[in-house]
């Protein structure tokens, strides 16, 4: 079933168009990639612009990182307490103007602080987007997600592309001026064509304190251990984000065009997920659906732990990655929706919980593959099949029963 086959009302009112609503919300969580990716390849001209090198201007992504986590955490409860809607008009607009600023940037200090300033204010417009899936999805709200996931995972991997076009056509500024129209754009779309249910109904809305909404989101029954399931399977995905250029060109040999493909097919691997799990989702449920992927994540990973620690050949770690990848897309989605399907009021409450210690955890693959760092591409793999087990373990503690009603 696709999107447009989905149900169009709400309790009796009207839902927007899916076949335009779907893309439209994954447009608006691509900004965050598109902020991250674009500017990659203008590294080396930015840091001979600002007069810095280039660790300078490098720190700019953890500094973004930094601020879109710390959005997050401010916008999610606001979300829940006065509404979606005015989240994402607020996120745009803040987008498009710190993007715009940033063009104009002078100093590298100026720089990254409108950098900061641009993924604190962007986070409350990604923020809500898992919210609007569940109101129009309900019970098959993986199903909506997968459909999200699979548009905006064309973000990252197009942007470096887009980022390097743009810089043939001209200098740095204007690949953020171009982020600033993207948003513009969007704040268009929405003004026009984001008319929820939910916006104008008071009932969905959550009138706990900011620290009343994470102690309910945390003290909700059996959602603690889906949290860590989604975080864990973060872990695994930044550790193969962090670790394979240096797995395919270090340890591999192989030359930055056989890489990029090699990537593109992980990254079709896990288009290739999301697309099945909308197709089986709604049969099977969310929660077995996670279990199988983490099974079959977990012999995956078993095999690329085998493969380096027999030092096979690379086409063994890329035979093995595919079917790991692809369980970890299933198994994201899945986790997050059986976690959204807890609250009725507090959806943005639990996607900052979900998204803060997602990017928090993430950070950790970097340091941690480092302090294991022995020349080979076992630490990556094993780290990888760790944090799937730690899954397992955390879907085996979970009570036997089926995902409660949205409460």
């Amino acid at each position: 079933m696709d999107p447009q086959s989905q149900p169009s009302a709400h309790n009796g009112r009207r839902i927007p168009n899916l076949a335009l609503l779907i893309p439209m919300l994954a447009a608006i969580v691509a900004i965050t990639p598109l902020a991250i990716d674009m500017y990659l390849p203008a590294m080396s001209t930015l840091a001979l612009s600002f007069h810095t090198d280039v660790t300078t201007v490098q720190q700019s992504l953890s500094i973004y990182l930094a601020g879109y986590a710390l959005g997050m955490l401010c916008f999610g409860p606001l979300a829940d307490r006065i509404g979606r809607r005015p989240m994402v008009i607020l996120g745009l607009s803040g987008f498009m103007l710190t993007s715009l600023l940033i063009g104009f940037a002078g100093q590298v200090e100026v720089f990254l602080g409108l950098r900061f300033l641009q993924a604190f204010i962007g986070a409350a417009a990604t923020v809500v987007v898992p919210g609007y899936i569940k109101e129009v999805y309900g019970d098959n709200t993986a199903k909506g997600m997968s459909y999200v996931s699979l548009i905006m995972m064309l973000a990252p991997l197009l942007a470096p592309s887009i980022g390097s076009v743009i810089l043939e056509l001209g200098d740095w500024h204007l690949i953020f001026f171009i982020q600033s129209a993207y948003a513009a754009t969007l704040l268009l779309l929405v003004l026009f064509a984001l008319k929820m249910p939910s916006d104008k109904d008071m009932d969905t809305r959550s009138q706990k304190s900011f620290l009343g909404a994470y102690a309910t989101v945390f003290s909700r029954p059996g959602v603690k251990l889906n949290i860590a399931s989604g975080v864990l399977t973060s872990f695994s995905f930044f550790c193969y984000l962090t670790a394979s250029p240096f797995v395919y060109m270090e340890v591999f040999a192989l030359d930055k065009s056989y890489f990029a493909i090699l990537f593109s097919t992980n990254v079709g691997a896990l288009m290739l997920a999301n697309i099945i799990n909308t197709r089986i989702v709604g049969r099977y449920g969310s929660l077995r659906m996670l279990h199988v992927s983490t099974f079959f994540g977990a012999i995956a990973g078993v095999g690329l732990l085998t493969v380096n620690l027999l030092d096979m050949s690379y086409h063994f770690t890329v035979i093995m990655l595919i079917p790991l990848m692809g369980s970890l897309g299933v198994m994201s989605v899945n986790a997050d929706a059986i976690v959204l399907m807890k609250f009725k009021q507090e959806t943005g409450t639990a996607t900052a919980v979900i998204g803060t210690l997602r990017f928090g955890c993430g950070a950790l693959a970097g340091p941690l593959l480092a302090v294991f760092y022995d020349g080979t591409a076992v630490p990556f793999s094993a780290l990888m099949l760790g944090s799937i087990v730690l899954v397992g373990i955390c879907q085996f503690n979970r009570p036997k029963h089926q995902i409660p009603p949205t409460v």
